[in-house]
């Protein structure tokens, strides 16, 4: 269940470094050109443009393109300096021969893998496709349930990790021309919106509308989740930093939540059904017949976001934070549990920073600690992570 957020301040917080503002259009992705002072963008109203930075200090749009269609999304590998633009009519725009028409819908990801020469791209048609990226043939296809908005790779393994609209992250693996179902799991009540690999400690985190964070434990197989709650609104985009151990979220809330991952968290428990009051054992106003045997009125059900008690307001008065479980502020535990958390316990695990701009679509820069925000205000903001990533 989501909640307000009163972010505690910051002595240290992301230095804004440039905006970019002389676009016509939202920007739906974009991405900051390692090693360069440069930004690719892909927009609503058609255009590809590389934007490079100036002996001004300002970027300016040094190559600027018109597709046939609104660009929804891109991909593209630094090595190879190979861009793969997707759009509102299907069509996979590759460095290739020919474009593919990888869907009767929008494309809504695209992600180009260089080890196996594939284009991977999903659509509002709710499938699943992927291409040679030489050649432009499709290789194969998988039906989804619902449109896919989040997709993520692993090369070594070969999986593909597809987050849907209905709240659903379904495991593939792929071989050359066809594919088999792994697993699906599924944990938001909303639909996913992003999604984050890390191959390393192989753990998949996925952002959903439903304002939360879930890390899924893929390598260790325990099936362990993970929630995080740090944002009023819908995750926009994830990205993770391997060499401080830390996840940014960014949410169309403007927050840039910097979430240290390099401790020992705790799964959120399931909540448990009672007729009654699991401490006080006063009926809820559903119970009628202990309503009538104790000439009693029933009372509200709240839960303990703790312990997972069925618990009556009375006796879950009280709020705390609970970092370790992914509550950074404060949420509704019961008068127990209340006295048993330590301050030890409430020692914030994340940062919470105001980017003054509802985020459309994030992308972060390791070698600089550099993060690219795209907001519905059609402004790209460029920043300076070190302060918070270190």
């Amino acid at each position: 269940m989501a909640a307000d957020i009163s972010p505690r301040p910051q002595a240290r917080k992301p230095v804004l470094l440039s905006k970019i503002e002389a676009l016509q259009d939202v920007v739906n992705t974009a991405v900051i050109i390692p090693k360069e002072d440069g930004v690719i963008s892909v927009s609503q109203d058609r255009t590809v443009r590389v934007w490079l930075k100036r002996d001004s200090g300002q970027y300016w749009p040094s190559i600027y393109h018109t597709m046939p269609a609104p660009c929804s999304c891109m991909s593209f590998n630094p090595e190879t300096r190979r861009l793969s633009v997707g759009m509102d009519n299907g069509v996979v725009s590759v460095s290739s021969p020919r474009d593919s028409p990888a869907h009767q819908g929008g494309v809504t990801v695209v992600l180009f893998v260089l080890e196996m020469e594939w284009v991977l791209s999903t659509g509002q048609d709710k499938s699943f496709t992927w291409h040679c990226s030489e050649s432009g043939q499709q290789l194969g296809t998988y039906r989804t349930t619902a449109w896919v908005s989040g997709l993520q790779f692993d090369v070594e393994t070969r999986h593909a990790f597809v987050g849907d609209h209905s709240g659903q992250v379904t495991i593939l693996k792929l071989e050359q021309d066809s594919c088999s179902l792994v697993t699906t799991f599924k944990g938001h009540t909303g639909n996913v919106t992003a999604l984050c690999w890390d191959p390393v400690q192989r753990v998949l985190f996925s952002g959903s509308s439903d304002h939360s964070i879930i890390m899924w434990d893929i390598g260790g197989r325990k099936g362990t989740a993970i929630e995080m709650q740090g944002h009023n609104e819908k995750v926009q985009g994830l990205c993770y930093a391997p060499h401080t151990r830390q996840l940014i979220s960014c949410g169309s809330d403007g927050g840039i939540v910097v979430w240290n991952m390099d401790v020992t968290r705790q799964e959120t428990p399931e909540w448990l059904d009672s007729d009654s009051c699991q401490r006080c054992e006063q009926p809820f106003f559903w119970n009628f017949k202990q309503m009538w045997d104790s000439k009693k009125i029933g009372l509200r059900q709240h839960h303990c976001r703790k312990c997972g008690q069925a618990v009556c307001g009375k006796c879950s008065s009280k709020r705390s934070t609970i970092p370790l479980m992914g509550f950074e502020f404060e949420v509704r535990v019961c008068d127990s549990c209340h006295e048993s958390i330590t301050d030890e316990e409430r020692a914030p695990t994340a940062t919470f920073h105001d980017s003054k701009h509802a985020v459309v679509h994030m992308h972060y820069e390791p070698t600089r600690s550099w993060l690219l925000t795209s907001g519905a205000d059609r402004v790209i903001k460029l920043w300076d992570m070190t302060p918070v990533v270190s």
